[in-house]
This record gives structure tokens, C-alpha cells and sequence, in this order.
């Protein structure tokens, strides 16, 4: 099979990418480090029928929106983005659903020295199973250990790297030694592109509900704002409804005014027994057994009124 040169190569990458940005509307820039040909050959797959994966250099996929800009000018926000180890993820589907395939298919990895921790590294406690001259190596790490039945254990969870470290040497050799991979590699989501607008992926975790009590909260607040400033709008009107019935319902008690919604008020300010059926039965049944008790308390002192005064011969 005979390879194309590189100007056609280039040619055919520019009307590749051109020909996706006018087709799809949305796509994710995505980071591709850490990972390898065979896991993005597997991300391909996965993503087959949903989406489209398109890597590249930088200075082509700049040069290629560029000369795109006339037919497209809500492109130039995605140039800014366009740095380090940078993809397309093109997609016409529900970018919620796609982003979930793309978290999907990550595979764990071993620490390299030098690479920068994307999670906080903890080794847990547990008996490693290595003999006793490696105790030297667990001391220059700081790691409590004891001895037990001829190997090394770890008595306490240890905080090994902090997100954003770079693995030291010995750290990497230390989980290697343990068999622990503690970090996962994928294609990671950096920026959202839909319909022209470029926005952060935590956009996407938004819900409904998110939605609907931010929706209420200002809702609340221009109420408050309309009630204090005295001026009305669709937001505050129910709130002055309520407040002017109540002021009403305030006149009516202590007047002879009187309306259908303020007839229950004065009817229970004319006789509240009317409405307190419940109360006097829980407080008859709880004032019972006080009386029974004082009762009891009572009668001793009764008696001993009766003898006072009275001998036996008397």
C-alpha cells in the first residue's frame, strides 16, 4: 500500500476536520495524555455509532479553524483552548451519555517517577509480604512497620502523594513493590462546545432540580426586593395578596366588619372552646393521674390532724 505524501496528508486532514465542525454541533475537547495507541484504538470502538475521536497538532487544528472562521466566526472561542495534548470528540448525541463512554474507558496504571498525581495516593495498612531487609526502604518513606512472622507489615494507613505531586523515584518504586496501580488514564473532557458556546464540563452535571431551586431562589429574591421597594411585579403580587387579607382579616377582629374569610376567625375569637375539642381531653387525661398523686399526698397529713389533740385515755 502506497502512503500518501505529507501535503496531501495535511490537504485531506484540513477538509477531515472542516467537514466534522460543520457537521456536528457539539464536541468535547478532550486531553489524551498518558494515553497509549492501543487504549484509544479501544476509546474508537467504544465510541463507533456515537461519536467521532479526531487527534492532531495544535498549529493544524488551529490553522484548519482559522481558515474556517468565514462560514463559522463562533468557532475563534474554541482557539484559546487548543493547547498541549488536545483532541476532538465530535457528536450530534446527548453529550451527558457521551461524556459517561468517555469516563467509562480508563484503565488503571502504575505510577511513573516523574509523572504529576491525579488523586491523592494512599497505601493502606497491610502485611507486605517482603522480608526484612527492605525495612531500610519503608523508614526513608516515613512508613510505620513492624516485623511479623519474618516479613514486613504496614500498621497504619499512609498518605503517600497528594494530587498534583510529582512521583518521587521512590514512591513509584514502593508501589510497584506492592502491586499497586493507583491512578487511571483516559481521554480526560478539558472543554464543551455546543452550538458556538464553550463551557466548563461541571456544566453538564447539572440537573432539573439544580435548575428549577436556582430558578425559585431568584424568584425569592425579587419578591423581597419588590416588597421593600413597595413596587409590584408578578413575583412579589401573591405576597402582597397575602399580606393585604391578613391586614383585612386584622381590621375584621376588631370590628363589626366582617367578610366569608374572616367568619372562622370571629367565630373562634367569640368561643375558642369551639376549637380546642382535642386539648381539653389530652389535658384532662394528663391531669388524672396528678390528681390521683396529690391525693395520696394529701391524706397522710389528714390522719395525723385527726390524732393531734386526742390521747388515749381522753
Amino acid at each position: 500500500m502506497v502512503r500518501e505524501d505529507k501535503s496531501s496528508w495535511k490537504a485531506n486532514y484540513f477538509l477531515k476536520i472542516v467537514q466534522l465542525l460543520d457537521e456536528y454541533p457539539k464536541c468535547f475537547l478532550v486531553n489524551a495524555d498518558n494515553v497509549g495507541s492501543k487504549q484509544m484504538q479501544q476509546i474508537r470502538i467504544s465510541l463507533r455509532g456515537h461519536a467521532i475521536v479526531l487527534m492532531g497538532k495544535n498549529t493544524m487544528m488551529r490553522k484548519a479553524i482559522r481558515g474556517h472562521l468565514a462560514n463559522n466566526p463562533k468557532l475563534d472561542q474554541l482557539l484559546q483552548h487548543i493547547k498541549g495534548n488536545i483532541g476532538f470528540v465530535f457528536t450530534k448525541e446527548e453529550l451527558v451519555n457521551i461524556r459517561d463512554l468517555l469516563l467509562a474507558n480508563k484503565v488503571r496504571a502504575p505510577a511513573r517517577a516523574g509523572a504529576v498525581a491525579p488523586l491523592d495516593v494512599v497505601v493502606p495498612a497491610q502485611n507486605t509480604g517482603l522480608g526484612p531487609e527492605k525495612t531500610s526502604f519503608f523508614q526513608a518513606l516515613n512508613i510505620p512497620t513492624k516485623i511479623t512472622k519474618g516479613t514486613i507489615e504496614i500498621i497504619q494507613d499512609v498518605n503517600l502523594i497528594k494530587t498534583g505531586d510529582k512521583v518521587g523515584m521512590s514512591e513509584a518504586t514502593l508501589l510497584n513493590m506492592l502491586n499497586i496501580s493507583p491512578f487511571t488514564y483516559g481521554l480526560v473532557v478539558q472543554k464543551v462546545y455546543d452550538s458556538g458556546t464553550v463551557f466548563d464540563p461541571a456544566i453538564l452535571d447539572i440537573t432539573e432540580d439544580d435548575l428549577r431551586s436556582k430558578f425559585m431562589g431568584g424568584v425569592a429574591r425579587v419578591a423581597a426586593v419588590s416588597l421593600a421597594i413597595k413596587y409590584p411585579t408578578v413575583a412579589s403580587v401573591p405576597h402582597s395578596i397575602v399580606n393585604g387579607l391578613k391586614n383585612c382579616l386584622s381590621i375584621a377582629a376588631v370590628t363589626d366588619i366582617t367578610f366569608k374569610e374572616a367568619e372562622k376567625l370571629k367565630e373562634y375569637l367569640k368561643d375558642p372552646s369551639k376549637f380546642a375539642v382535642a386539648a381539653p381531653a389530652a389535658a384532662t387525661a394528663s391531669a388524672a393521674p396528678a390528681a390521683a398523686a396529690a391525693a395520696k399526698a394529701e391524706e397522710p397529713e389528714e390522719e395525723s390532724d385527726d390524732d393531734m389533740g386526742f390521747g388515749l385515755f381522753d
